[in-house]
């Protein structure tokens, strides 16, 4: 995750903010749950929640989250993402 800092850096956020910016902007994602165990991580989360990615750092960040051993591990194609019950059915009841 460290190649992911100079994308960070150039936007002027953290780390977390960029994961959360980036996690908010995923149509892949239906919801983010981000949790904060002191003031500083809730202002800090407020602020990636009013950052928007350029399609170009979405792309980068992209490019940092590909895993040839693993595949593609940014996937933002919902129709391309398993849903859990697609993985596990024996959480069908």
């Amino acid at each position: 995750m460290q190649r992911l800092r100079p994308i960070a850096d150039e936007l002027g956020l953290t780390l977390p903010q960029l994961a959360v910016a980036w996690v908010l902007q995923n149509p892949a994602v239906s919801s983010a749950i981000i949790g904060a165990s002191r003031p500083g991580q809730i202002r800090e989360n407020a602020v990636a929640a009013g950052h928007t990615l350029d399609a170009e750092t979405m792309a980068r960040i992209d490019a940092v989250l590909i895993d040839d051993m693993y595949g593609d591990l940014a996937e933002r194609d919902p129709a391309k993402v398993a849903a859990p019950f697609d993985v596990m059915p024996a959480w069908k009841s």
